[in-house]
């Protein structure tokens, strides 16, 4: 799924990594506990979290995950924005809930992970 069709289904605003909204990921993950992030093992992975601090860029980067999706209304921080650019991440927001965000790409065709 493009990012752009994800942008859409979740009424998301994309914060960093704009101009890759044709970028496709293959698969998603929903969660807050970042040590189940770092057992993924797909790769084009959409990580939909809450959790919004650097510490989850961090994990992303060091699991591959090029794009996440913050809902429930987390705003990402200049810090954040700085870590994802450095390593060529796409930031998205949402003001969706998690169940909200996953339920809409699921039914629309996006794979989860497990």
């Amino acid at each position: 799924m493009k990012i752009r069709q994800i942008k859409a289904l979740t009424d998301a605003t994309v914060v960093c990594g704009g101009d890759r909204e044709d970028y496709e990921v293959q698969c998603a993950f929903a969660s807050d506990l970042m040590s189940d992030v770092l057992t993924t093992d797909c790769s084009d992975v959409l990580l939909v979290t809450g959790l919004c601090n650097t510490q989850t860029i961090r994990t992303a980067e060091m699991a591959d995950i090029p794009c996440i999706l913050f809902v429930r209304g987390k705003k990402i921080t200049p810090d954040m924005l700085q870590l994802a650019a450095e390593n060529d991440m796409i930031l998205m927001e949402t003001d969706h809930s998690m169940y909200h965000a996953v339920g809409e790409l699921y039914s629309r065709g996006l794979l989860p992970v497990y």
